[in-house]
């Protein structure tokens, strides 16, 4: 198991504690340093089943910057928001936790954490 995480982020902080006292084996990816190439980001978003743009922090700073709220949301842009959230990690969803059965969440409740630790 793996979480990306910023740090500062309090949901990410909960999150470790959560998978700390259940006792949970994981490795820690602090993704702003460790920053996900494009491939690293598909394979997340298929193994949580989401879009790019379903897991982007569309109120950061460089969000504002890209114009992404104006950006389109299919196929066609798909490479377009992979490629921002990796040239800019900041606009990733924190935290990921991609469990062992080979699926992801976004971690942002203690029931997301307690479901990825079920798989």
């Amino acid at each position: 198991m793996e979480i990306w995480i910023n740090p500062a982020c309090s949901k990410c902080r909960s999150a470790i504690g959560l998978l700390d006292a259940e006792g949970a084996g994981y490795t820690v990816r602090r993704y702003l340093e460790d920053v996900p190439s494009p491939d690293e980001i598909r394979e997340v978003l298929e193994r949580l089943g989401l879009e790019p743009w379903d897991i982007t922090r569309t109120r950061e700073a460089a969000a504002e910057e890209l114009g992404l709220k104006e950006w389109p949301r299919d196929d066609g842009a798909r490479e377009r928001w992979i490629a921002a959230l990796s040239e800019h990690p900041r606009l990733i969803q924190r935290p990921i936790i991609t469990a062992e059965d080979g699926t992801a969440v976004v971690a942002r409740t203690d029931e997301a954490v307690r479901d990825a630790l079920s798989r």
